[in-house]
């Protein structure tokens, strides 16, 4: 991490994977996040934790500091934070070079505060960003949304489709999404922002089973011209819809679509 210097006195430190209302419980104790970045498939890949933190916010590569003891992960958390008082963590935190570092260790080795936040659970269900990854597999949205307390949100950069949406079913924005944890393959209700307003739309993530086979996430906004887009466009998914499934005709795939649009206008009115 660039070494800054600074005068914050407590951090939350973990992955934060998601941004989760676990996540949330140590963030809100602490003056600034620390990231521990994998590099791997995620909920909010990388940088993009920081979209849903209104703190400073700091990364340590995990390829960087796997080989540090856990007396030295402890010092350069010092040295990073000259001002540190209190570090907030999970109750399951494990640190250093083959996790060997536990609460008690941290405790014994940082001098001043260590809080630790409880299991924190919703309906029942104790919260992680493996379990919310599980539900969105699924196509759970509506359990996985709550676990995260907001909408699960992807991002993607606006592509050429097959050109037969427009001519021959509906008018769709093709996007290709990185790194994300993408839902089960099917048709969501959605809101999809466009040059900074959101709209509802019905978005379908998943093979072309009907057409040409290839993956594809495509957003259809609903009941509104939004015009040639170009850049960014980012996608909230509200609500399950149906599973991906291959039709016999592009205008029978047209008539399910005409009823995907009609839930999913229906489901969005309802979370106004």
């Amino acid at each position: 991490m660039l070494q800054v210097q600074n005068n914050i006195s407590s951090i939350a430190i973990g992955s934060f994977d998601g941004i989760h209302v676990a996540h949330q419980a140590l963030i809100e104790r602490a003056e600034a996040v620390v990231v521990i970045e994998r590099n791997g498939g995620y909920l909010t890949p990388g940088y993009k934790r920081s979209w849903y933190v209104n703190k400073p916010v700091a990364f340590y590569h995990f390829e960087k500091i796997h080989t540090l003891t856990p007396q030295a992960f402890v010092a350069k958390m010092q040295e990073d934070f000259p001002a540190l008082e209190k570090i907030v963590v999970g109750y399951d935190f494990s640190f250093g070079k083959d996790r060997e570092g536990n609460i008690e260790v941290l405790r014994a080795l940082f001098s001043k505060e260590v809080e630790v936040v409880a299991e924190v659970m919703v309906e029942g269900i104790s919260v992680h960003s493996r379990t919310i990854r599980s539900y969105l597999k699924e196509g759970n949205i509506a359990i996985a949304n709550r676990l995260l307390g907001r909408a699960y949100s992807i991002d993607g950069e606006v592509v050429a489709g097959q050109g037969i949406g427009k001519e021959k079913l509906v008018p769709t924005l093709n996007l290709k999404v990185r790194d994300y944890q993408l839902p089960k393959e099917g048709v969501y209700a959605t809101r999809t922002q466009v040059r900074e307003r959101w709209y509802d739309s019905v978005t379908f993530l998943g093979h072309r089973e009907t057409t040409d086979g290839s993956f594809a996430i495509e957003s259809y906004v609903i009941d509104e011209d939004i015009g040639k887009v170009r850049g960014h466009v980012f996608i909230r998914f509200i609500s399950f819809v149906r599973s991906n499934r291959k039709f016999d005709s592009l205008e029978a795939l047209k008539e399910q679509i005409k009823d995907d649009i009609l839930e999913a206008k229906g489901v969005l009115d309802g979370k106004r």
